[in-house]
């Protein structure tokens, strides 16, 4: 993700940027020996040296992993700088609003894809609809990332753009949404068994999800009495069954360990459903209740799940090994392209008693030998507002996200310059069609 963000901010003739990595060789490559960026070895956990660095600038980007960026804001705070970030707002950092409004900071959160151009994305349909006298009745929302259909190249449909860990993390996500009215609630053990088809114009047809708690947004967005508030992720058709039975396997158990210097794949899993392992394939079938022939079979199968062979792994527990196992067989190859899909459905009532349907989609696709959709749709968001903030041009103050005109007007202009643009289209709801 830190690439592009790096390469626009050094495109920027009164920028310098320093970029501090664990690994240096990675931050000297995203430099690439620019004359106006510099590199530097930096351990997150080197409190001084981060205090240093933190002091020496004017505005921090945080792509760390979330749990470390308090850390980083409570540094900015006693040095008085700005802070961007990709990721979700936590308690904790909507905490620190107060005092950054009183020192003048702005500390922008998520600030990328998803969340980010969501938000961006929804607030310009949203606040047209109120500047022209109506009020949002109805918002899905709906976001995934996923091979490129002719990269589509492995039986689970999915390759990692992201963190491993991250997906496997929120695959056991509680979810909360909206719908006519009534609050659903969709606890982690059975997100996957409730799922619809979402047709994406000029996509496709993908399963969706339910992503998170949805129902913040109902004031995040400024529209507390629509009846409908929904927030998915996208994936290819089959994904949903396949997780739940990964699930049902004990496949993201995080307790469970085993020494993986004396057991292979086969034997764990033979462990995992206390059978004997002889005929592994026939005991799984058995004990999912499932056809021997069944394509979730076939899917262990093709992950290596049910072979003989060492891990590189010492004690660790399940979910690392099957971590181990993704990571390995869902990679993009040398040349492959991802595809990020974003698709936004609102019903909207004016006072006059019509009702309109609005849409707005992206479909972005990586860049051959170039950066992926992923980190373009990710970062690009981030480098913008960032090189806005520097230039003195976003007016704001405190814990923010993207939802605000003065952020994502100009934001959103500025990514469609880089052809990352909304399809956003409206029909009288009487003339929609399937």
């Amino acid at each position: 993700m830190a690439r592009p963000l790096v390469a626009y901010l050094l495109e920027q003739e009164s920028v310098e940027i320093t970029v501090a990595s664990r690994t240096l060789f990675k931050a000297e490559n995203l430099v690439g020996g620019h004359p106006r960026g510099k590199a530097l070895q930096l351990d997150v956990e080197e409190a001084s040296a981060l205090d240093t660095l933190v002091s020496q600038s004017d505005v921090v980007i945080s792509l760390l992993p979330w749990v470390h960026h308090l850390e980083v804001a409570r540094l900015c705070l006693a040095h008085g700088r700005h802070l961007v970030t990709t990721s979700y707002v936590k308690p904790e950092m909507e905490a620190l609003d107060s005092e950054a409004r009183e020192k003048g900071l702005l500390f922008l959160n998520e600030i990328g894809l998803d969340p980010g151009i969501d938000h961006m994305a929804a607030m310009r349909v949203m606040d047209g609809i109120r500047n022209n006298g109506g009020a949002v009745e109805s918002f899905y929302s709906y976001c995934g990332g996923l091979p490129a259909p002719e990269h589509n190249t492995n039986p689970l449909g999915y390759k990692f753009s992201w963190s491993p860990t991250g997906v496997l993390l929120a695959a056991g996500n509680d979810g909360r949404y909206l719908e006519e009215g009534g609050v659903i609630e969709i606890p982690g053990s059975e997100l996957f068994t409730h799922y619809w088809f979402v047709k994406v114009p000029g996509a496709g047809v993908y399963e969706a999800y339910v992503n998170r708690d949805a129902l913040p947004y109902l004031e995040i967005y400024g529209i507390p009495d629509a009846r409908s508030m929904y927030r998915g992720t996208l994936r290819n058709i089959g994904h949903c069954e396949t997780w739940r039975q990964f699930k049902r396997l004990g496949l993201l158990d995080r307790e469970r360990t085993f020494d993986f210097s004396r057991l292979t794949p086969r034997e764990v899993m033979a462990r995992m459903i206390d059978a004997p392992g002889d005929d592994l394939p026939k005991e799984l079938a058995d004990y999912l209740q499932i056809p021997e022939y069944s394509v979730l079979i076939k899917k262990l199968e093709w992950l290596g799940l049910l072979n003989d062979y060492p891990l590189d792994l010492k004690e660790a527990s399940v979910f690392d090994m099957f971590g181990h196992v993704l990571e390995t067989k869902l990679k993009y190859a040398k040349g492959e392209l991802d595809y990020v899909l974003q698709h936004h459905e609102f019903t909207a009532r004016y006072a006059d008693g019509r009702m309109e349907k609005m849409t707005s989609t992206l479909i972005e696709r990586g860049i051959p030998d170039g950066d992926s959709a992923m980190a373009r749709t990710v970062g690009l968001p981030a480098a913008v507002a960032t090189r806005l903030l520097l230039e003195g041009k976003l007016p704001l103050t405190g814990v923010r996200r993207p939802v605000h005109p003065e952020i994502y007007i100009p934001v959103l202009d500025e990514l469609e310059r880089m052809s990352i643009r909304l399809d956003e289209r409206t029909l009288p709801l009487s003339a929609q069609t399937d």
